[in-house]
């Protein structure tokens, strides 16, 4: 679990506040992201393949301490790179020409020396990858060696619902950190809050944190025997569900896998397993959308549903992470209390996958409309033009683009700054900052308010006319926990399709296959169909496009909706290749491994 706090919680929320920091832009934080896939792809396959005969406990105390390694060097940055200079306050209302103010003109920026210390942030990734290792191979197969048969999916399915709390953790801690100023104490000669864009939280608190939670327990692995007392009467009463296609009996008889030159032979066994081939392949097709909802479902709440970030990175956390946890547990409850055999968990899977797929219309029921937003889907009191956020009103205002800060006018229409709605003064009532005298807001739509308050903003957006929140909420929960519930079933059906000696190399292979083709390329591809969704690109005073600012609702929802449900097709049809490609072996049991650590563990 504490891995995935750190991988998946406090990485992803203090990401933003790094590229502030040390001058990065998102290619080069997307690429601090990848580098713990890209070291979990290079060692997967050796660690599962050398640690299966290996003791397991200690490759766990490794993992340990490499995790713990990886969180303090992700950390060091903010202890080298000295003070946090904030620079001058920036003005958000219109400053006509001729007053203080900044001159936004094309110039080639001077390049930090700060951006370096992305190779620092790349190292620490690295090693969270060699330390995240070990712990998803060999300690899902240790789990597996050391529990019944039928016990093994609920032990497995609980394992995998912690590690999904661990980002939910993350977010919340890291959340409240970025609260603390970013070098604890603010310096006395400024006034700075939390709304100022010059703020910087604490990010690196919570990588300390986890560094010293993660180092205390390298102890208590390195303390576990090679196998817990029973293991081996455990694994004798186990009855083989290898994949009839003579690989187990060329395993045992060749007793292959015990050195480095079996390697290739090993690999090849399994990639020759259809069965097995077929559920790596049906779990990547949903690890590509389950990985891409999880970086941009907060996206597309806040756009569809005009809330803030924040607030939208709530929601989705409450939503995702309950819902995988709970529909993994449900899972291995079901599977260990039915006791289901390798092809009654296939079919399971099937069952799960089709009411997910079903599911998927949820993006076609609760979709939004475009709201109003000047200069985008309509004009300034009928000036200006579509696509053109500057207009005759704000001309002279001297505006810019690079900072997104919405206001909603008076006349229930968005703008995408007050200096974009001519706001020329600001006053802050009741923490809502409000603006004055502002030239592009037309008349307000609602007869009951004065005079006084017809030129006149109040920050943030305006409230969406889409009231289909807490259904898609709903729905989409079901979904998250009929999609979470094939995953535990294709662990354990993984497990049980392969040689019993070949089962850590077997997730290894998976490992391998879920980041390639699933966890690395599904945000990249659901960031390319939202970006085809943009209706307003960052276009700086140099011409370089830059962020989204603003995204049509309509077509999000139907190119998301779109590449889920092709996901989830794929998905069934490789687990319905599974079963039929399925054949049980003859009943008989596993034979135990022939160690002496084994055997002494049945008399303790």
């Amino acid at each position: 679990m504490l891995e995935s706090v750190v991988v998946n919680g406090l990485i992803n929320i203090s990401i933003t506040t790094i590229e502030k920091r040390y001058e990065l832009n998102s290619s080069l934080t997307g690429l601090i992201s990848a580098s713990y896939d890209i070291a979990f792809c290079v060692l997967s396959l050796f660690v599962s393949f050398f640690g299966e005969r290996g003791h397991k406990p200690r490759w766990l105390a490794f993992s340990a301490f490499m995790l713990g390694l990886g969180s303090l060097v992700f950390s060091l940055p903010h202890f080298s790179s000295g003070k946090y200079h904030y620079g001058a306050k920036l003005e958000d209302t219109c400053q006509i020409s001729g007053t203080s103010s900044a001159n936004f003109t094309c110039s080639a920026s001077t390049k930090s020396s700060l951006s370096n210390y992305l190779y620092v942030f790349i190292l620490g990734q690295l090693l969270l990858g060699v330390g995240g290792t070990p712990l998803y191979t060999l300690g899902t197969a240790f789990i597996d060696d050391s529990v019944p048969k039928h016990k093994s999916s609920l032990y497995i399915g609980i394992g995998y619902a912690m590690s999904l709390l661990g980002p939910a953790i993350g977010y919340v801690l890291g959340g409240q950190l970025l609260n603390i100023y970013i070098d604890i104490k603010i310096p006395e000669s400024t006034q700075m809050d939390q709304d100022d864009p010059r703020w910087l939280g604490a990010w690196w608190i919570g990588f300390l944190v986890c560094f010293f939670a993660i180092w205390f327990l390298i102890i208590p692995f390195s303390c576990f025997p090679k196998y817990l007392p029973g293991t081996a009467k455990i694994q004798a009463e186990k009855i083989s569900e290898t994949h009839n296609d003579g690989s187990e009996a060329l395993v045992e008889t060749k007793n292959i896998g015990k050195n480095f030159k079996d390697f290739p032979i090993a690999l090849l066994i399994l990639l020759k397993n259809p069965v097995l081939m077929s559920l790596i392949l049906a779990s990547t097709s949903e690890a590509l959308v389950a990985t891409g909802f999880a970086t941009f479902l907060p996206k597309f709440i806040e756009n569809q549903f005009g809330l803030t970030s924040s607030f939208s990175a709530t929601l989705a956390g409450l939503v995702l992470v309950p819902a995988a946890a709970l529909g993994q547990v449900i899972s291995g409850i079901l599977v260990s209390k039915y006791k289901m055999d390798c092809k009654n968990i296939i079919k399971f899977m099937i069952g799960t996958c089709s009411v997910a797929f079903l599911l998927n219309t949820v993006f076609l029921v609760a979709k939004c409309g475009n709201e109003p937003f000047a200069g985008v889907s309509e004009t300034y009191n009928g000036t200006g033009t579509l696509r053109n956020l500057t207009a005759p009103c704000n001309a002279n205002c001297r505006c810019s683009t690079s900072r997104y800060y919405p206001v909603c006018g008076r006349d229930e229409v968005q703008y995408f700054s007050p200096c974009f709605a001519g706001c020329a003064s600001s006053n802050l009532s009741n923490k809502k900052k409000t603006y004055y005298n502002c030239s592009c807001i037309g008349k307000q739509k609602r007869e009951n308010i004065s005079e006084d308050f017809l030129f006149e903003a109040i920050s943030g957006k305006c409230p969406t006319q889409c009231k289909h929140l807490p259904l898609f909420l709903i729905y989409f929960f079901f979904a998250v926990v009929f999609t979470f519930m094939a995953v535990t079933p294709s662990t354990v059906a993984v497990l049980r399709c392969v040689p019993d000696k070949q089962r850590s190399f077997a997730l290894g292979v998976q490992s391998v296959f879920l980041r390639l083709l699933g966890t690395i390329p599904g945000p990249i591809l659901f960031g390319f169909a939202i970006d085809n969704s943009c209706s307003l690109w960052d276009v700086n005073e140099c011409k370089t496009k830059g962020a989204c600012w603003v995204y049509d609702n309509e077509k999000m929802a139907y190119l998301l909706m779109s590449m889920s449900a092709a996901c989830k097709i794929i998905t069934i049809i490789f687990v319905v290749m599974a079963l039929f490609l399925y054949k049980p072996p003859q009943s008989r049991p596993v034979l135990p491994q022939k160690d002496s650590e084994m055997v002494s563990a049945i008399h303790a």
